[in-house]
């Protein structure tokens, strides 16, 4: 299968042998990786290279394109294929990557990571990219293409540099990314004038080859997008404003007996308050067994009477009778 053919542009694209190339990369010169042979072949893991046929096999010229479509399901080493489309010696031509970016940012000053998160106006930033695009960056410079870091303020647009806390510029695009972690250091003075206070969106991207525009995969060729907010006040802090209770109303009825006055309704307001009120205890009195007054009613208690009491009282009833019976037979 022959590829596009594109126009090989200078800066990222000489691949030599055994170099890694990424998905999406376009208009590389595979001269030197190649040699005399113009097929590559890719065995499954764990194939036995010498003496079974590849799994896959291209055939490839300069200009190169790494097409997603067709080795988008075959990364790792392809080797160069003889005419007989054997391995020529097992030589690796190059190795296919899956690209993969990302984008941390932190505050220097107090040496914390507030990707997603807030700092407070003042405070330095840098930038932590993670990738593993590093290899592309050993192969040429280039003034034009790199990753870029994007910085997107609230009113919109983005920053092609950043002031630092000495009013240096520094710049965001286009950065040689030399190691799979990579620090920009503190570049960015978010208390400077020119940065107004409010939430920034933050990504990295890299078009190296025009990878991005032929596979421009968020977490691929294009992180994965990150907020700021640069404002004084953390967030997370909310300001408690008191508040008043509202006073609880009770209405009470006049008990005026005189007909000819109507009852009026009174609204006493009571004040809210929060003071607990104590309620005192309430202690159980003997009442004597004796009449008791009380206002206007009287309540008369009778002594308790005690076990028995019926039955003497209906002896001693019955004796009464009978002294009274003999008294009547005497006369």
């Amino acid at each position: 299968m022959v590829l596009p053919v594109t126009a090989v542009t200078a800066g990222y694209t000489k691949i030599t042998q055994g170099n890694t190339v990424f998905i999406g990369e376009q208009g590389l010169d595979i001269t030197s990786a190649m040699g005399n042979d113009t097929q590559i072949g890719w065995w499954a893991p764990g194939a036995a290279i010498a003496t079974s046929s590849p799994s896959w096999q291209e055939t490839v010229a300069t200009p190169f394109y790494v097409s997603p479509a067709t080795f988008g399901q075959y990364t790792g080493p392809w080797y160069r294929l003889n005419a007989q489309g054997k391995p020529d010696g097992m030589i690796v031509a190059f190795r296919v990557a899956d690209p993969n970016l990302d984008i941390r940012v932190l505050d220097t000053t107090v040496s914390v990571d507030v990707t997603n998160k807030w700092v407070p106006r003042g405070d330095q930033v840098s930038f932590e990219i993670d990738t593993n695009l590093n290899p592309i960056f050993s192969r040429g410079t280039s003034s034009s293409e790199g990753i870029t870091i994007n910085v997107q303020p609230p009113q919109g647009g983005t920053y092609s540099a950043l002031i630092d806390s000495s009013g240096n510029a520094n710049r965001i695009e286009y950065l040689a990314v030399s190691t799979p972690t990579y620090e920009t250091g503190p570049i960015w003075d978010t208390g400077n004038s020119l940065y107004s206070t409010g939430t920034y969106t933050i990504w990295a991207e890299c078009n190296v080859n025009s990878m991005k525009d032929n596979y421009g995969v968020a977490g691929k060729t294009i992180s994965q997008q990150t907020s700021l907010l640069d404002q004084d006040q953390n967030p997370l802090i909310s300001v408690n404003v008191p508040t008043t209770s509202p006073t609880a109303q009770i209405a009470t009825t006049s008990t005026t007996q005189n007909p000819a006055t109507s009852s009026t309704t009174v609204i006493t307001t009571i004040p809210a308050t929060s003071q607990i009120t104590t309620i005192p205890s309430v202690v159980a009195t003997t009442v004597p067994m004796s009449t008791v007054s009380s206002g206007l009613t009287t309540l008369e208690t009778t002594p308790t009477k005690s076990a028995g009491f019926g039955v003497v009282l209906a002896l001693v009833s019955v004796c009464a009778l009978a002294a009274v019976i003999i008294l009547k037979k005497q006369h």
